[in-house]
């Protein structure tokens, strides 16, 4: 079994430098954990596989192709596989938990791996 608590993983987040953390990788789904600081620009590119992002604390806003939506703690946007897509406008500090299926490159180009 695979299990996990959420104040270890969010210790483990701050102290990277892109702020994400996968903590599962299976073949049909990853899940990780992702910080975004008030303020911050979200820097990510259009992924390969579907994407379901779960607020789990802070304030701020995301864009999935032209749609803007206000998203918050208990928020879930799901957003499909090569959307355009990014948070902006993060009023306070943003933890989001974050899960791919398949896993997240899995359907990507070998060169964006």
């Amino acid at each position: 079994m695979d299990a996990f608590e959420l104040g270890p993983l969010v210790d483990e987040c701050e102290k990277r430098d892109d702020h994400y953390l996968e903590f599962i990788r299976k073949p049909s789904m990853s899940v990780g954990l992702y910080m975004l600081a008030a303020g911050a620009v979200d820097g990510q590119s259009p992924h390969s596989e579907d994407e379901i992002y779960y607020v789990i604390s802070g304030r701020g806003f995301i864009r999935v192709g032209d749609e803007n939506q206000a998203v918050q703690a208990g928020s879930v946007v799901f957003v499909g596989a090569q959307v355009e897509h990014r948070f902006h406008n993060i009023t306070e500090d943003m933890t989001i938990l974050v899960a791919f299926a398949p896993a997240e490159y899995t359907n990507a180009p070998s060169r964006e791996r």
